[in-house]
């Protein structure tokens, strides 16, 4: 099958323009979500494997080529990490509800058929970006609710500066400040400015960090509580509002922290 190189930085503004309305019409089409993204990265990818490689650790992790998968994969190992670490509160936030690390490289690789990586290293560090997601999730305290989605995704974008991911956040703010009020966007700017102001995560060596107190790291990594993403959901659990096409009552709106091992929702896309 004739596949088109990924590598170059042309954005795809008639592809990104169907995945996005793909995306309001049916906002749990992960891979619609990926198509998007890839057809408006523009230089955004190589620009930020350009930053990855002037990292100590970029410079290491591109001769060894650590699969980071394969350690989000083996739940015997997170699960025996200790009580208060970010490889268990991870465990508890992908696991406890049956969930796996899988789903964002299925819905990836469909959204990518037909397109293939010429640089080697290219293509692995967008792996590695991709497989990061739901830690991120869980440093951040963002939950898998569409709210939750579009503040981890406001975050995302300040990181990477993907014009794909930022189209996202603007199409979920439309639609769930009509849902939850405005403070939606109070929300996401917080997510954004938190994305601004901590560490570049994807340069982070995430194998060693699995086992580092995630509360700590939250430290390290200057990440913050998301204080008005959590003050806007019991705000609107208190007033019977949800966000769009949640499929249950959010059971984690509350003003005070979360366990850092709290059972998440169900994965659900933005808009």
């Amino acid at each position: 099958m004739q596949t088109t190189p990924l590598d170059e930085a042309r954005m795809q503004p008639a592809v990104a323009w169907a995945a996005f309305r793909g995306v309001l019409a049916n906002p749990e089409d992960t891979p619609r979500v990926f198509e998007l993204i890839r057809a408006m990265a523009g230089p955004s990818l190589r620009r930020g494997l350009w930053r990855f490689r002037n990292t100590a650790f970029g410079k290491r992790a591109l001769v060894r080529r650590p699969r980071l998968l394969s350690r989000l994969q083996d739940k015997e190992a997170l699960a025996a990490l200790p009580a208060g670490s970010l490889g268990r509160a991870y465990f508890g936030f992908v696991y406890g509800e049956h969930l796996s690390a899988e789903e964002l490289v299925a819905a990836a690789s469909e959204a990518d058929a037909g397109y293939a990586f010429a640089d080697a290293d290219l293509r692995w560090f967008r792996e590695r970006v991709r497989d990061q997601h739901d830690l991120w999730h869980t440093l951040t305290q963002y939950g898998r609710d569409p709210f939750g989605e579009a503040c981890l995704l406001a975050f995302t974008y300040a990181q990477m500066r993907n014009r794909g991911v930022g189209l996202l956040v603007l199409g979920g703010a439309w639609k769930l400040s009509r849902a939850m009020g405005w403070r939606v966007f109070a929300a996401l700017w917080q997510g954004f400015q938190a994305g601004r102001h901590a560490s570049w995560l994807p340069a982070e060596d995430w194998e060693r960090n699995l086992a580092l107190p995630i509360n700590e790291l939250r430290r390290l990594l200057a990440i913050g509580p998301p204080s008005v993403y959590w003050e806007v959901k019991a705000d609107a659990a208190d007033n019977g509002r949800h966000s769009p096409l949640a499929s249950a009552p959010d059971r984690s709106a509350s003003t005070v922290q979360p366990s850092a091992e709290a059972a998440p929702e169900e994965r659900q896309a933005v808009v």
